[in-house]
């Protein structure tokens, strides 16, 4: 799984970066502020859950639990639906789309949950 968390977390860094200089550069006049503020917020956070999705890649090489593949899943979900949800809104306008947004914030934060116990369970 180790493998698959770190293909997971460079994919999700590299497209973060990616669409980060979109916004920066594509997007700028072409959006809102408010709306180049939410995409960015969604940059912002799919980039911080890369690295925690680097950190999942580590744990399950050395400490390997069902737990820390929960907390990568979680991270996982939290980007798609979180990030992409905010992605789809700004390029889109439909406003509904933010109805999703609140359920990746609760798979990021049951993420870091799931590290925690982990950390709580380890010897």
């Amino acid at each position: 799984m180790a493998r698959f968390w770190l293909l997971l977390s460079a994919l999700a860094g590299l497209s973060g970066v990616a669409l980060g200089a979109f916004a920066a550069h594509g997007l700028k006049h072409r959006l809102s502020a408010e709306y180049l503020a939410v995409f960015q917020t969604g940059t912002h956070y799919q980039l911080i859950h890369a690295l925690a999705l680097f950190g999942v890649a580590l744990l399950a090489l050395h400490a390997p639990s069902r737990l820390i593949n929960l907390a990568g899943t979680a991270f996982a979900v939290g980007i798609l639906l979180f990030s992409g949800s905010l992605y789809v809104l700004t390029l889109s306008g439909l406003g509904k789309l933010g109805l999703i947004t609140p359920i990746g914030g609760v798979a990021f934060m049951l993420g870091w949950l799931c590290l925690g116990l982990a950390a709580w369970k380890m010897s």
